[in-house]
């Protein structure tokens, strides 16, 4: 019997920001052409962050939920996050937060293995709907935009992965799917509080397609601004990291015109920050070699 085919699915994009002013433009513009709307919401920025989400918002016709919700605590970043959530209304979302810059290539693959059609190209694959969740890798920037952080860091335990990953698609069908714990320690569970990179290892898809990741770097204007943001003491890293190739491909982003009050990203690490991290980096790297594969995370 001849099968016809379905509505592709739709996809919302969640960004939760505070004081995220130096890459916030970058990573919601790099993923903005490939999803059906976007939620910006500011938790209490002081850095100009609030003013490029209203810059990102008059400068495009995609559908946009800008928001203040104001200063929130641990727990109220829980209730916020679930706020977004019932906000949502199409069948999948995915996590950007303010310091993840997707390469053109990768955001395309996700919103394809959301819609991965089945062999006879008829209609979507029942594979759409059973899929609960999609992981994939990062590539997390340490020192400056130049550098990043060796593979050896990367501890969290995904997809039956272990390295520099992120949990950041959502089918929205998960049975009970809430917001939960505190910052930190916080996740998307479902109606049994299981988190839900605990529920079935085969409704978790690893889809080979990497973001930048600056959550190490200095996100804002100053170091005073960063330090108002919860748990952002414990992000920035002393680090040499590994130099990009001369020829490395940058997200497509950066090289886009973009406006005045967005920062240069192209700023490079001082000669204080590499001479402490000449002296920090050898015991990083002792450390992570000792304590190899013991860490399970989101």
């Amino acid at each position: 019997m001849a099968r016809t085919a379905r509505t592709k699915m739709t996809i919302t994009v969640h960004t939760l920001v505070k004081n995220e002013a130096r890459f916030v433009w970058y990573a919601v513009m790099s993923v903005i052409n490939y999803v059906d709307k976007v939620l910006l919401w500011d938790t209490g920025s002081t850095d100009g962050t609030l003013e490029i989400l209203k810059e990102i918002k008059k400068s495009t016709n995609k559908e946009i939920d800008l928001r203040e919700v104001g200063e929130v605590d641990p727990i109220g970043f829980t209730k916020v996050r679930q706020e977004m959530l019932d906000s949502t209304n199409t069948d999948w979302f995915i996590v950007v937060d303010g310091d993840e810059i997707w390469w053109e290539e990768s955001i395309q693959k996700v919103k394809e293995a959301i819609n991965e059609f089945d062999s006879r190209k008829l209609e979507l694959s029942d594979k759409g709907k059973e899929i609960e969740s999609i992981v994939v890798p990062t590539i997390n920037l340490i020192g400056d935009i130049y550098h990043y952080q060796e593979e050896a860091a990367g501890q969290y335990h995904l997809a039956g992965k272990r390295g520099h990953f992120n949990l950041r698609a959502v089918n929205r069908s998960i049975p009970g799917l809430h917001s939960a714990g505190p910052h930190g320690k916080w996740g998307w569970v479902d109606g049994d509080n299981r988190m839900i990179q605990n529920r079935s290892a085969q409704k978790i898809l690893f889809v080979d397609a990497p973001y930048l990741h600056a959550t190490f770097l200095p996100r804002t204007v100053s170091r005073e601004k960063d330090l108002l943001v919860p748990k952002r003491v414990h992000k920035f890293k002393y680090e040499l990291g590994i130099p990009f190739p001369s020829d490395f491909y940058y997200p497509e982003v950066f090289f886009r015109p973009r406006p005045g009050i967005v920062p240069f990203p192209w700023i490079k690490r001082s000669t204080n920050y590499t001479i402490r991290a000449s002296i920090e980096t050898p015991f990083k790297k002792l450390k992570r070699r000792l304590i190899k594969g013991t860490k399970v995370g989101y």
